[in-house]
């Protein structure tokens, strides 16, 4: 078995992994290219123009970034309001993953304005007849939000004892008040569209694109916390048992099946069919989409494969890519001529280098904090920090003396 290095720095660990040494060089291309950006405007870094407005930051790292981000507010939903106490193993997690991808999505609107420096004035200008006002402010106040909730964990690791016990108390109006807010953005995203019926190929546009991206940010949280326990497994040795993910995916199976009958109905309300057989490039995109990100994962989960490890793995790797897709196709597919834009090689960096700092954060966070149930590690830290923080007084009483 192979052993990596482990720095411990002033009480807090991080090991170094070939893997990882990759992630922080993806890091430092795109701290280039956002410098690159912010200096120069799009012209160097992105494809974007007048024609095509709408690149990778925005539906990758936007649209499909808050979707992805969906696991916290699901899971606490569960947890909190409807008492599944069985999946508190994955709270902590959920919440880890959720908080760095509302940052990370926070950081792609940023760079998607044009004059970056004017970032300010939503705070100030209140455009509230805007839909994108509304996701703004709603998403910046659940991203605050989850930083409250998570600052519970990081309040147990650096000894503030006192401000522990009163965000301890104030928890549960936090969740209460983060269960209001994606509720909010996540079909408003959806809503974004509504306005842009003659530009969208019909089979995307619809009057319920709203509830569509709500259900799907649901039942992809599910997925993502699956995919998420797995990777910690093979990272960290943390497992959670089998019969805990196989329930919660089928409760987020059970929203998907929502999903496809309302699908479905818009098909036949609307008599699209035509379109859906048509074979074009946005027919077959949209079947690619229906088979193997919702009709596929749903047969996974109501027959005996959902029982093994690995179908449910490839059911919530089919859920998580099935709605990548979706969000793709709502800006690429269904708006733009084929070929009329491929984003950039800065965007491409940029977007994998948010990924890839997401990790290494995670990775941090993980190691440092009772996250994955590691009590017991992060405790024999909190004692060294003890014995550190007591060293020092009795050296800094010496020198008085």
């Amino acid at each position: 078995m192979r052993v990596y290095k482990c720095f411990r720095i002033l009480g807090w660990d991080f090991t170094i992994t070939p893997t990882r040494f990759v992630l922080t060089g993806f890091v430092l291309l795109m701290v280039a290219a956002v410098v690159l950006r912010l200096l120069t405007g799009f012209q160097y870094v992105t494809n974007l123009t007048d024609e095509t407005p709408w690149g990778m930051w925005i539906a990758f790292d936007v649209m499909c970034g808050v979707a992805l981000a969906g696991g916290g507010y699901s899971t606490a939903l569960l947890v909190n309001m409807l008492r599944y106490k069985e999946f508190s193993v994955i709270a902590r997690g959920a919440l880890l993953t959720s908080l760095l991808g509302y940052i990370l999505v926070m950081a792609g609107l940023f760079l998607d304005i044009g004059q970056w420096f004017n970032f300010w004035r939503p705070f100030v200008s209140w455009g509230y007849t805007s839909v994108l006002f509304e996701v703004f402010w709603c998403i910046s106040i659940y991203t605050t939000i989850l930083s409250f909730e998570f600052f519970e964990i990081i309040t147990e690791r650096v000894l503030v004892k006192k401000l522990h016990k009163y965000i301890v108390k104030i928890l549960p109006v936090l969740i209460v008040i983060g269960l209001v807010f994606p509720v909010l953005h996540q079909s408003s995203l959806g809503g974004l569209f509504l306005i842009m019926k003659e530009k969208m190929f019909p089979l995307w546009w619809s009057e319920f694109l709203p509830i569509y991206f709500l259900l799907s940010s649901f039942f992809i949280g599910s997925a993502m916390v699956t995919v998420e326990t797995t990777l910690a497994k093979s990272a960290y040795g943390h497992e959670i048992p089998h019969e805990v993910m196989m329930k919660l995916n089928r409760i987020g199976a059970s929203i998907m099946g929502v999903y496809l009958l309302l699908k479905l109905y818009d098909l036949f309300e609307k008599h699209e069919w035509g379109y859906v057989f048509q074979g074009s490039l946005q027919s077959n995109m949209y079947c690619l989409e229906m088979i193997f990100g919702i009709i596929i994962p749903i047969i996974i989960i109501i027959s005996p494969l959902c029982k093994k490890r690995w179908g449910l793995l490839t059911y919530a790797w089919l859920t998580v890519l099935g709605v990548i897709l979706n969000r793709l196709n709502c800006v690429f597919t269904s708006m733009y001529e084929s070929g009329a834009y491929f984003p950039g090689v800065g965007e491409i960096i940029v977007s994998v280098g948010l990924i890839s700092m997401g990790i290494l954060i995670y990775c941090f966070l993980v190691e440092n904090f009772n996250i994955i149930g590691n009590e017991r590690a992060v405790q024999i830290k909190i004692d060294k920090d003890k014995d550190i923080k007591n060293l020092i007084w009795a050296l800094l009483r010496t020198k008085r003396r």
